[in-house]
């Protein structure tokens, strides 16, 4: 309760996010903090770990109810039913879960990963977010990927009849795919009625192999207009683009991806997770230690957080509009005033040259995007940046 610069009347929503580091392969494209597996998985004491970064951690949250739990990776169905119905009860047992708290857990179409999945739903999961990436062998071959076609239809089919509710990932603009190669991507994945698909550009991060090698990739042109094909094959479907990559059917959306783009608060925790949290007078941005083995050793000694940052008032609009400005509905005006505890002057300038600009509509409740500002989102979230 120290003093700070901002003036925070209500606090946001809290969600968790837990990270489990290890895969069977690291991708060519991913930059995630993720680790291939080598030897035995360390399973139950990166669990005591998860456990006691929880406890380190439970005066900064005290008494806020969770309201989501993801469990991200990595490749966290690698790690037994039995060690996530451990994971979720010793959460239970530490913090308020909201009763309808939404629990995703990250999936491979890995065969011995998709015979887990109604364990998964046993221990306390009510939602998979599949990593399919795409239908097509050459394609999945060109990702790195570690399943087929086949692995990823049957995957989701069993997805379907262990959850009530699960996502698909897809990525689009990979190597050497067309525009007929993305629509039969999608009419395969459309055919298994996801309510829920996220969908992603393959983008070239540094320090990742495809960085250091890089493929040959459809021209910008090529993937605006593989964007446009999604967008009306997925609505053609029933699925709503309710944020820049999500499209869902009524009552599917990701609560959990919702509450990060709504400036919500979230608690990470395992290797390299970051989180944000609010107080009365300040926001806070946590990153734990990175590498698995020393953040084992640091988490157990009670010490996971290698840096912690205040979040300066400067700062403030922009993290908020670099997040509320992906979502189709955009944002209250009065949730940017409580979530970032500043007056509505702090935005001013922006919202009128993204009205001018014709990127931003707004009225004297709502700023939303419009659909140039959807298209052009990059230069729309700019105008908020520190002046």
């Amino acid at each position: 309760m120290r003093s700070g610069t901002l003036q925070l009347a209500v606090l946001p929503p809290l969600s968790l996010y837990v990270h489990l580091p290890w895969c069977l392969k690291k991708c060519p494209y991913c930059d995630f903090n993720s680790h291939e597996v080598s030897g035995e998985m360390p399973e139950q004491r990166y669990l005591d770990a998860l456990i006691a970064d929880l406890e380190a951690a439970l005066p900064l949250v005290w008494g806020r109810t969770v309201h989501s739990i993801f469990i991200g990776g990595g490749t966290p169905s690698l790690f037994s039913p039995q060690a996530i119905d451990r994971l979720l009860g010793d959460i239970r047992a530490r913090l308020r879960l909201a009763a309808d708290c939404e629990i995703t857990l990250e999936a491979n179409p890995g065969t011995f990963e998709k015979d887990r999945f109604k364990a998964f739903r046993s221990a306390g999961v009510t939602r998979l977010s599949i990593g399919v990436q795409s239908f097509d062998d050459r394609h999945l071959k060109a990702l790195g990927r570690v399943h087929d076609r086949v692995q990823a239809i049957a995957a989701v089919e069993e997805a379907a009849q262990a959850f009530d509710t699960f996502n698909l990932d897809i990525m689009y603009a990979l190597p050497g795919q067309t525009l007929d190669n993305l629509a039969q991507d999608m009419r395969q994945a459309l055919a298994l009625q996801p309510p829920h698909i996220s969908i992603y550009h393959l983008t070239i991060e540094p320090n990742t192999y495809f960085a250091k090698f890089p493929p040959a990739i459809p021209e910008e042109d090529m993937a605006y207009a593989m964007l446009d094909k999604i967008t009306e094959m997925t609505e053609g479907a029933g699925l709503q683009r309710y944020e820049v990559s999500a499209y869902a059917r009524p009552g599917h959306p990701c609560f959990h991806n919702l509450n990060y783009w709504q400036f919500g608060d979230y608690l990470g925790i395992g290797a390299g997770a970051h989180g944000k949290l609010s107080f009365a007078h300040r926001v806070v941005r946590q990153v734990r230690y990175r590498d698995p083995k020393l953040y084992m050793e640091k988490a157990l000694a009670g010490d996971a957080v290698t840096q912690e940052t205040e979040v300066s008032r400067t700062e403030l609009p922009f993290e908020f509009m670099l997040n509320a400005l992906r979502l189709r509905e955009g944002f209250k005006l009065q949730d940017f005033c409580d979530k970032t505890g500043l007056p509505l002057t702090a935005i001013q300038q922006g919202l009128e040259e993204g009205e001018r600009k014709g990127l931003l509509e707004r009225d004297f409740v709502r700023v939303k995007p419009t659909e140039r500002g959807f298209d052009f989102l990059n230069d729309l979230q700019s105008l908020f940046l520190a002046q």
